[in-house]
């Protein structure tokens, strides 16, 4: 429920509570009150008001059965007026609005207007001179065609003293009532809404200033708390910037302190045999050649290392865009060992692909993307497989959901307490054969978990390595 509305019926019932209690209250102030001032009074007098009533409305029965010429006979008003004088009542004999006869001196205004109150038969009370009167009232229709009226009044007793108590009390009950639940619902919604937005001010304040440590708490009623949890959302994701910015500078700064220092060697060697072809110790055409093409090889390294620092760099920060294609997993790589066979032969070793899937698994890859991981595994695996015989198989498996792919060389093998750290970034195994930039395997990891794949190696030293890959079937 929206704030708006659930303050307007907070109000509401908050006005209703206080009707309802002030009349609670008036019930029992009235009870209480004829319970302490006498209740048998209060009988007693309903008793004598009902009495009145139905002695005057015997006098008019009584009236009806005469000629209105009877009631002008002095005997008959002699004897009305002591019934009604018993009663405390008046009776007053009209004719064509002439007073022929009154038991109490009423003002001739005074009595026009009972005529004229009394005309309304749907009345059997009314107001004369500030005084409350029941009566009753008996019509003549003359021969002559005159017009006579008995009209019969009774006065009625107001308690004026309860009625003034009364008032002041229920007047002053409601407010106190209605203050009171104002009091209550400006501390719910003290406690609801304005603590909340205070403690979310200081947590804005606290933000701000860079301080992401604090958390935020969840509080408050309806939209106060929604907006706790946005501010605690925007909070974590704030902190998770902060510190995934805090990554990318300490690998920035490892980036560029690694392959300057990587770099350092081969631009070394490069400016030193360029060096010695200046100053002239390259004499013969064939030291020359040498010089040139160890300079060349040198420089080749330095583009190699480039190119994968800058595409770790890419695939780090999520900046290298993904290809997906279904592809099949054999026919894939019978590809990529037509695409090595040139090298393996070259550097003596040969590359066998072993499948033994079923059926054919289709896998969803960046084509392009994963001939870079197999290419990176096989320059490792040919530059650490065996000198003589060596050799490097692909074995295409498959579980319910995944396809594995394992590259094994039979080279001497990575002890089992370096095997752990191989995928991070310029580890080197054998530092002394070091023959690349450190980020083959790297980059490897960060392509396959791109293809929502797994990447691990199993080593046995003296028998050699192979690196397992993970990817779901489709």
């Amino acid at each position: 429920m929206h704030l708006t509305k659930r303050f307007f019926t907070m109000n509401t019932l908050a006005v209703l509570l206080s009707i309802g209690l002030t009349i609670l209250a008036v019930i029992i102030f009235v009870a209480a009150y004829a319970k302490v001032f006498g209740r048998e009074a209060s009988i007693k007098e309903f008793q004598h008001t009902f009495e009145v009533r139905a002695a005057i409305s015997e006098i008019k029965r009584e009236a009806q059965t005469f000629k209105f010429e009877e009631l002008l006979d002095k005997k008959y008003q002699q004897e009305l007026s002591e019934r009604v004088n018993v009663l405390d009542a008046s009776a007053i004999i009209i004719l064509n609005r002439e007073v022929l006869f009154t038991t109490h001196n009423f003002n001739k205004i005074e009595i026009e207007k009972s005529l004229m109150l009394t005309s309304e038969s749907n009345r059997d009370e009314l107001e004369l001179d500030g005084s409350m009167y029941m009566f009753n009232r008996t019509d003549y229709k003359l021969p002559s065609g005159d017009r006579g009226v008995l009209l019969l009044l009774a006065p009625i007793k107001i308690k004026t003293n309860l009625y003034w108590s009364l008032g002041i009390f229920t007047v002053s009950f409601f407010t106190v009532v209605f203050m009171l639940m104002n009091f209550w619902i400006s501390y719910k919604f003290s406690r609801g809404i304005i603590i909340p937005i205070s403690r979310l001010k200081d947590a804005a304040i606290k933000i701000r200033e860079g301080d992401l440590s604090s958390e935020i708490a969840e509080d408050g009623e309806g939209e106060i708390r929604e907006l706790g949890q946005t501010l605690e959302l925007m909070r974590i994701k704030l902190k998770e910037s902060v510190h995934l910015q805090q990554k990318y500078d300490d690998n920035r700064k490892f980036l560029v302190s690694s392959i300057s220092h990587d770099l350092k060697t081969p631009v070394t060697s490069i400016k030193g045999y360029i060096e010695g072809i200046i100053d002239g110790v390259a004499k013969t055409p064939e030291k020359m050649e040498e010089y040139l093409e160890t300079a060349r090889s040198k420089a080749v390294l330095v583009n190699a290392m480039i190119d994968d620092l800058l595409l770790y760099s890419k695939l780090d920060l999520n900046q290298l865009p993904y290809h997906f294609e279904k592809s099949d997993l054999a026919s894939y790589f019978e590809d990529c060992v037509a695409d090595h066979k040139y090298e393996s032969e070259k550097a003596n070793v040969s590359i066998t692909l072993m499948n033994e899937l079923k059926e054919p698994v289709k896998v969803l890859i960046d084509g392009e993307r994963l001939k870079r991981v197999v290419q990176n595994i096989i320059d490792n695996a040919m530059t650490y497989a065996r000198k003589e015989n060596g050799k490097i198989d692909i074995i295409l498996r498959e579980t319910r959901t995944s396809a594995i792919i394992e590259i094994k060389d039979n080279g001497n093998g990575i002890p089992e307490d370096k095997l752990p750290f191989i995928f991070e970034r310029f580890y080197q195994v054998d530092p002394s054969r070091k023959s690349g930039s450190g980020l083959g395997l790297a980059i490897a990891k960060q392509i396959v978990e791109g293809h929502d794949g797994k990447i691990w190696a199993k080593s046995t030293v003296g028998e050699g390595t192979g690196i397992m890959i993970s990817l779901k079937k489709f």
